[in-house]
C-alpha cells in the first residue's frame, strides 16, 4: 500500500483529529462528572442524558477515526459520512461562535474553518478521481 495523496491525507487528518476532538470531550465529560458531578438544569443535567451525551460524543468520535482510516485508503465510502460529519462541525461552530468567551468563540471559528476546508477538499478534483478508481 503506498501513500495516500495530498488531499486525501489531509481529509483523513481532519478527520482523525475531529475524532480525537470528540473521544477527548466524552473523557473529559466523564472526569468532569466524577470531580464536580451532574450540574445544570434538570431538564438536560441527569445521569441518563450525561451517559447519553458521553455515548454520543464518543462513538461519533470513534467513527470519525474509521472514515479517516477510510480517506487514508481511498475509499469511496468515507465521503458521505465525512460530509455530514462537516455539516454538523460547521453547525456547532457556528453556534460556538456565538459564545460570550473568547475561547469558544474561537474554538467555534476554527471548528467552522476546518469543517469548511474538509468540505472544499471533499470534492478536490484529485480526491474524485482517486475515490472514483474505488468503485
Amino acid at each position: 500500500m503506498h501513500p495516500p495523496d495530498r488531499a486525501l491525507a489531509a481529509l483523513a487528518l481532519i478527520a482523525l483529529v475531529e475524532g480525537l476532538a470528540l473521544i477527548g470531550y466524552a473523557v473529559f465529560d466523564v472526569i468532569e462528572v466524577v470531580r464536580v458531578g451532574i450540574t445544570g438544569p434538570e431538564e438536560v443535567s441527569n445521569p441518563p442524558a450525561v451517559i447519553l451525551l458521553i455515548v454520543i460524543t464518543a462513538s461519533f468520535g470513534v467513527a470519525l477515526a474509521f472514515i479517516a482510516r477510510g480517506w487514508w485508503r481511498a475509499r469511496a465510502w468515507a465521503r458521505s459520512p465525512f460530509l455530514l460529519a462537516q455539516l454538523i462541525f460547521g453547525l456547532i461552530g457556528y453556534e460556538l461562535s456565538q459564545s460570550e468567551g473568547s475561547v469558544e468563540r474561537m474554538v467555534g471559528i476554527a471548528a467552522m474553518v476546518v469543517a469548511g476546508i474538509g468540505l472544499v477538499l471533499c470534492f478536490a478534483p484529485p480526491v474524485s478521481r482517486v475515490i472514483s478508481e474505488d468503485r
